[in-house]
């Protein structure tokens, strides 16, 4: 009798034990959840503010900038991945026009591009394009956009390149409503070159191609150009369409 005694106090114990590291794991899943539910809240937050700043300049300016729209990790991965597509000779030379009447014309624009796609199951790539998708829903939910899709592709000027004054918006397909620019040029300086002139109705507008910067503007509405660069200059440029 005393020795079962004595294993139900074991068995006992044991079970308080159990119930206390059980409880202690339950405030611990809790406080965890609690803490991550925060951390998604908080980079929602930011999300937003950045969204909200390119879209409060599009009011004001016709044309939304957010200095730090890419962070500085993500921006890096992206350069890095652009440089090298561009030593593996996958960067083709871009074209002006829609598919119908693609041709390329150096006199008019010499930069190299290379399509953002998901199914290149590139992990920078799909962080930028899963932030697009956010925009989009955050567009189309407080601006009413009806933006459908998107497009996306890298864009580099090497030393010497340029992109004349021209409009986003095709003369015969105007499925193009507003256009995203989010450069990736670590330690630019003034005398790199390669900003983006921007033809306002009264002043133009010069914006420097800084690291992590992003343009937002009406495809249709503002010409812009890209001046000679004389450094290397890296890009991610697309359009949200209908």
């Amino acid at each position: 009798m005393f020795k079962l005694y004595k294993y139900f106090q074991i068995l006992l114990l044991i079970s308080w034990f159990l119930i206390l590291i059980l409880s202690k794991l339950k405030y611990t899943c809790y406080f965890l959840l609690v803490y991550l539910a925060q951390r998604i809240n908080f980079n929602v937050v930011i999300m937003e503010t950045d969204f909200e700043d390119l879209i409060t300049g599009y009011l004001a300016n016709r044309i939304g900038i957010s200095d730090h729209f890419l962070s500085e990790g993500l921006c890096g991965n992206l350069a890095a991945n652009l440089l090298q597509l561009h030593q593996e000779n996958d960067l083709k030379e871009a074209g002006i026009g829609n598919d119908n009447l693609l041709n390329t014309n150096s006199l008019i624009r010499k930069d190299k591009i290379y399509w953002l796609d998901k199914m290149h199951n590139n992990p920078y790539e799909n962080l930028f394009l899963e932030k697009m998708d956010a925009f989009v829903s955050y567009l189309n939910t407080t601006c009413y956009t009806n933006i459908q899709s998107y497009e996306f592709h890298y864009s580099l000027y090497e030393v010497g390149d340029f992109y004349k004054k021209h409009l986003d918006q095709f003369k015969d397909n105007s499925s193009r409503q507003y256009s995203m620019i989010s450069y990736l040029n670590p330690d630019w300086v003034e005398k790199d070159g390669g900003e983006l002139l921007v033809y306002q109705t009264d002043v133009n507008q010069k914006i420097a191609p800084t690291h992590g910067k992003t343009v937002f503007f009406k495809s249709s509405s503002l010409e812009h150009e890209v001046l000679v660069t004389n450094e290397l200059r890296m890009s991610i440029a697309g359009w949200f369409k209908k």
